[in-house]
């Protein structure tokens, strides 16, 4: 069961003043937040849907192994549409997947966990009653939900395509937004009490290092668009450093990893090998297993230290 996420970005920040998704929150930027936590509870794949200031924002998020797609008209469209944008390309390869958009950055990877372990196909947090992101659903209500334009936006439309649970977590960071700057203030006010969490990055070598988590991500949309240059592009690396970063690996590895196919009536197109397949799926489940076992033994060494106040 593959875990994916959709994170929102393309909005003009006008009521803010400034780029939201590049405001920093401590050391990290207010997109790079999110992606963190997303990691940190299992999330396999996650989408950023870009639009305004699309080049800057793919750009200073080029390293942390996510996907782009973009929406051209950010200026003339809603939330809605972007999160549509998102949806339809994770809802075949995903069993369930994560929605908020980015300016909703303080949620926490207990409080997705918490989701993940409740029944049902549209599943809402909730902080003293409040409904607050992200919000679960099941890809079978992915899929309703790009076909179903509702008034009001996601939430009325999930309404009309499944039965919303309500999951009662204890944690505010599930509704701080910040479309305004005494919002952002009150975030950042928050953000400094909340509790800190172990983050693993598996990186495997021998001599050098040779497989990681962006190789990781590469193979993946290699094994899903049959295309190295979209890999690439959706990735933000050029053609010849995705390339090189394979061709290092395969010389390590000893197998090659993918298979090239050359040119013809439809074009060239390029598929993982079985090998690749096998590694891939390999370190994925290393990597969520590593994580879980990070968070257990963080908890006897440092929960008395980074205690919430």
């Amino acid at each position: 069961m593959v875990l994916g996420a959709v994170i929102t970005a393309a909005g003009m920040s006008s009521r803010m003043g400034d780029f939201k998704p590049l405001l920093n929150i401590g050391a990290i930027s207010v997109s790079q937040r999110i992606i963190t936590t997303l990691k940190q509870a299992g999330t396999e794949i996650i989408v950023v849907v870009t639009g305004f200031h699309a080049d800057e924002l793919e750009h200073h998020l080029a390293q942390n192994q996510v996907m782009f797609l973009r929406n051209n008209h950010p200026e003339s469209t809603e939330m809605f549409d972007s999160a549509v944008i998102g949806l339809k390309y994770l809802y075949p390869q995903c069993s369930r997947i994560l929605f908020s958009p980015v300016d909703v950055p303080l949620f926490t990877a207990d409080t997705i966990k918490e989701l993940l372990i409740t029944p049902g196909d549209i599943i809402v947090p909730t902080y003293e009653g409040l409904p607050g992101h992200p919000i679960l659903i099941s890809s079978t209500v992915a899929q309703k939900v790009c076909h179903t334009n509702a008034p009001g936006g996601l939430r009325k439309t999930l309404q009309q395509c499944g039965h919303i649970s309500y999951v009662e977590v204890p944690d505010k960071g599930i509704l701080y937004d910040m479309d305004t700057p005494e919002d952002f203030e009150a975030l950042l006010a928050y953000h400094n009490h909340q509790i800190v969490r172990p983050v693993v990055d598996i990186k495997l070598a021998g001599e050098n290092y040779f497989f990681d988590s962006r190789i990781a991500m590469l193979l993946f949309l290699i094994n899903y668009t049959h295309s190295m240059l979209s890999a690439c592009k959706q990735m933000q690396i050029s053609y010849s450093s995705g390339w090189n970063l394979i061709n290092n690996s395969e010389k390590e590895l000893g197998f090659p990893l993918v298979k090239r196919w050359q040119g013809g009536t439809k074009g060239g197109r390029t598929t993982l090998t079985v090998e690749g397949v096998d590694l891939l799926t390999r370190y994925r489940n290393f990597s969520i297993e590593l994580q879980k076992k990070a968070a257990e033994l963080f908890i006897p060494y440092f929960d008395s230290i980074f205690k919430k106040k």
